[in-house]
């Protein structure tokens, strides 16, 4: 009405009648009061994006390793420094975790035939916990494959589950077993851990390298990869593989969990110069949480060995009931009393962000913070804590676009690009 009367008076139309005039001014503060209610609702409402309004997604959620334990209830909420679990649906919701790369994690065993069988056999019960919380919580997660589902099964209410692969060492000699990986869902395989295996070196390895980076079967296995359209993870290689998977690799290849080494120099974390060559290939480095990762820790050596004696046994006897399920936290937590741990900060993630986004751009972070695989630090303990970051992010600077790719769309360029570069019928 307003704009109507107002474009009267600019034409000089005879509209000056007291009645005109009336409905000129009643118009008028009409749209006065409905600009103020406007400005005032705009201001007290949030200029940004709420963290649950991100779509939040994790490189490398370890959890799997939890949800195999009898009686583990995923659906509960779960203490992370009393029954070791950093994940679960409550959290899930309170964090605003949409979901991730759910990890089929095998730890490296002997380059034996016996081992590459007792390792797929490993491997592939780990698949079925993941499928089987899928379907026991069928209102809850749904299972992702695309880089497209993701947005949808959020809009559906459901969390997100693709599935990936820590260490290709149950692969074997015959890289083929990955084609069925991939059928079952996988689209994510990370070639090595801990120690090196037949396809790369580690960049942990304490025996130093033995390929001399990719080994010719972990060409091979790359090569595969690519024609299959699932993502080459290389977290846990040495730099020298890095550097050569992302020359060979023709899709980009990401660090689901990772760090800077100019920051820190510990040999899982990756310099800048290097950093740099993924970024200008397209790839993505996701941040790591591991205290060990992030600082010197004021821990007893002994610690450390008593826990890998402790996941050794579980590695070697798996918990077949709820009462071994309480005898391993039992004995977690001894340890704990007797060497207690030490923690890195919040701050100190989030200086890997910084450092990460000033040296690479925004384009080339995601958030991989290896829950349930000893991510954790002081002040951000599970996911309960991710809003954390987005609030620090911003208070940095960063841009909502910024936030947004960090949170998950770089992760997922990098997926639809290797759907788009699938050449295998």
């Amino acid at each position: 009405m307003f704009k109507s009367a107002l474009r009267m008076f600019e034409r000089g139309q005879d509209c000056c009648s007291i009645l005109q005039l009336r409905v000129f001014l009643s118009a008028l503060t009409v749209l006065l009061v409905l600009q103020a209610c406007s400005q005032e609702n705009k201001q007290e409402a949030s200029p940004h994006i709420l963290h649950e309004d991100f779509l939040v997604l994790d490189a490398h959620l370890d959890t799997p390793l939890v949800l195999d334990r009898p009686g583990f209830d995923i659906s509960s909420r779960h203490d992370p420094m009393h029954d070791y679990a950093q994940i679960d649906l409550p959290r899930m919701r309170e964090g605003g975790l949409d979901g991730g790369f759910w990890v089929i994690y095998t730890p490296q065993g002997n380059l034996t035939p016996q081992g590459y069988e007792d390792a797929l056999s490993h491997a592939w019960h780990r698949n079925s916990v993941i499928d089987k919380m899928i379907t026991d919580h069928a209102d809850d997660f749904m299972p992702a494959t695309t880089a497209d589902d993701a947005v949808a099964i959020v809009a559906q209410g459901k969390h997100v589950v693709y599935k990936s692969i820590e260490n290709a060492y149950p692969l074997g000699m015959d890289i083929t077993r990955l084609d069925g990986f991939y059928d079952a869902g996988v689209r994510m395989i990370g070639l090595v851990h801990m120690t090196n295996n037949q396809f790369a070196d580690s960049s942990t390895d304490p025996d130093g390298p033995k390929w001399n980076g990719l080994s010719p079967l972990g060409k091979e296995l790359i090569r595969r990869a690519n024609a299959l359209g699932m993502i080459v993870d290389m977290s846990h290689a040495h730099d020298v593989a890095l550097a050569q998977a992302i020359d060979l690799s023709t899709t980009p290849v990401i660090l689901s969990h990772s760090g800077a080494g100019h920051l820190y120099e510990h040999p899982r974390n990756v310099g800048d110069a290097l950093l740099l060559d993924l970024a200008a290939s397209g790839g993505v480095m996701h941040i790591n949480s591991l205290s060990a990762y992030l600082k010197d820790l004021d821990t007893d050596p002994a610690r450390g060995s008593a826990l890998s004696a402790l996941f050794k046994q579980l590695h070697e006897s798996p918990l077949k009931s709820e009462a071994d399920t309480k005898a391993f936290l039992e004995a977690r937590r001894d340890i704990d009393k007797k060497y207690p741990p030490d923690f890195a900060g919040f701050d100190d993630v989030m200086a890997h962000i910084y450092h990460a986004h000033a040296l690479m751009g925004a384009a080339h972070i995601g958030i991989g913070l290896d829950w349930d695989g000893g991510g954790g630090v002081h002040g951000l303990q599970d996911i309960s804590g991710l809003p954390k970051i987005t609030s620090a992010m911003r208070e940095a600077g960063l841009s909502d676009q910024d936030i947004g790719a960090m949170w998950s769309k770089n992760l997922l360029r990098v997926l639809r690009l290797v759907e788009d570069a699938r050449n295998l019928p």
